[in-house]
């Protein structure tokens, strides 16, 4: 197989595993939407640390940045992630799988609308209609639902949102995520500790089964993140930004075949014009010079939450691929009895 195609099964694997999450997050309960999200700050922060300690020792902390104003955008980085992983989770939980897959249905088409009103792009004839086209078919929502369908809407914001302020503030990712993750941090741990301190935590009072379950969500955060950082440098990205769309699909279709959610007419007739909005941008996407479909598909991926926990993956990566330790891991294997290779038994033998 070549290095593409490895790099395609995997980025398609991460994104599988991130459609899968609304089979995942309800096996948390019966802990509550805010409980799930300090344990999925927590642990995660405790996998990343761990990784960084490893892999770069002080260096990192070092070159953390300390200007006020690189600080005070990260801070805000910091909440727009929490803000989207919490309304995800509270969303999942609460019998709204289809309105949160619409938000990743439109997230690409409000990052690009952000460049615009933010930072002056401009959008190609197509991207606008698709823009528009987007907006009809959240209107038809809006209708159907008789409110505006504000899950969705505020994780797509919150989303891109988080990447603009990524794309401003110009620091190296895993720098990034260390102060993104010490905004979160003392947050969910102060939580976790008031809730504790009234018993009405869930950690400690439903189980081994359950406490193992939160504490999972760190390395469930963290394995499709490892999938994607090896996919990225092998696959293009603008190839990468358009199979993003598996994720809210497979959402999707958890919601209306395993959750039950309802899909009155109406209510279909609003995403048909989103799908077709997406089907627009993506026409445009696959028919722009090389060039500015490279630097789109860079666009349309930074909003994801990888880049920061991405770049400590192929650190670990790089670190595990070093001579020494492949000559020591061969040397363990050589030795220890219980690690050495049976040997081969022919076939029918």
């Amino acid at each position: 197989m070549s290095e593409e195609r490895r790099g395609t099964a995997m980025g398609l694997a991460a994104y599988l595993i991130w459609g899968m999450f609304p089979l995942y997050w309800p096996l948390l309960k019966p802990a509550g939407s805010v409980e799930i999200l300090a344990h999925r700050v927590v642990w995660s922060l405790v996998s990343v640390a761990v990784l960084l300690l490893v892999l770069t020792g002080r260096a990192a902390w070092r070159s953390l940045p300390r200007d006020a104003k690189r600080l005070r955008l990260l801070t805000l980085a910091g909440g727009l992630i929490g803000v989207n992983w919490g309304l995800y989770i509270w969303g999942v939980n609460h019998g709204h799988v289809v309105e949160t897959s619409l938000g990743y249905f439109i997230n690409p088409l409000v990052t690009v609308a952000l460049s615009v009103l933010v930072l002056g792009e401009r959008l190609r004839p197509r991207q606008w209609v698709a823009v528009g086209v987007a907006a009809a078919g959240v209107v038809v929502l809006t209708a159907q639902a008789g409110r505006p369908p504000w899950i969705a809407l505020a994780l797509a914001f919150s989303f891109g949102g988080y990447g603009l302020v990524k794309k401003v503030v110009g620091v190296e990712p895993v720098h990034g995520l260390l102060v993104e993750a010490a905004v979160l941090a003392p947050i969910a741990v102060g939580y976790l500790a008031v809730e504790g301190a009234q018993g009405a935590s869930t950690f400690a009072t439903h189980g081994g089964g359950h406490a193992a379950l939160l504490a999972s969500s760190g390395v469930v955060t963290m394995v499709p993140l490892l999938l994607f950082a090896a996919a990225a440098p092998r696959v293009p990205l603008s190839r990468l930004g358009l199979m993003q769309y598996l994720t809210p699909t497979i959402q999707f279709v958890i919601g209306v075949t395993v959750r039950h959610e309802a899909l009155p007419p109406v209510r279909l007739v609003g995403f048909c014009l989103v799908w077709l909005a997406l089907g627009l941008f993506t026409l445009d996407l696959v028919t722009m010079p090389p060039g500015e479909r490279q630097v789109l598909g860079e666009r349309l991926l930074s909003v994801s939450e990888t880049p920061g926990i991405a770049s400590v993956i192929v650190l670990l990566a790089r670190w595990i691929a070093r001579p020494s330790i492949v000559s020591a891991a061969s040397c363990a294997i050589c030795v220890s009895p219980r690690l050495r290779p049976a040997p081969t038994v022919a076939a029918g033998s």
